[in-house]
């Protein structure tokens, strides 16, 4: 699993922050050796076509958009878009 990004883009907001830190917990429990990005360039969300924060994105491609302090779901979008 190398090589693979993962990345939570949003506005800013205390929103985006929770799922980044959310998605950083779960990255560190699942023992996957991936840095998080936190980017909150808004116009890199409209260029993945999408209109809505946060983005919880898998080597370069939208996995889940919205927010869900739902760790297990966050798991399974990581192990399912790897």
């Amino acid at each position: 699993m190398e090589n693979n990004i993962i990345q939570v883009l949003g506005s800013g907001c205390p929103t985006c922050q929770k799922l980044y830190e959310i998605t950083k917990k779960t990255v560190g429990e699942l023992g996957l050796n991936i840095e998080v990005d936190y980017i909150t360039d808004v116009q890199k969300i409209l260029d993945m076509g999408l209109m809505q924060s946060p983005v919880l994105a898998i080597n370069g491609k939208p996995a889940m958009v919205g927010f869900t302090p739902d760790m297990a779901k966050i798991k399974k979008i990581i192990k399912d878009n790897l």
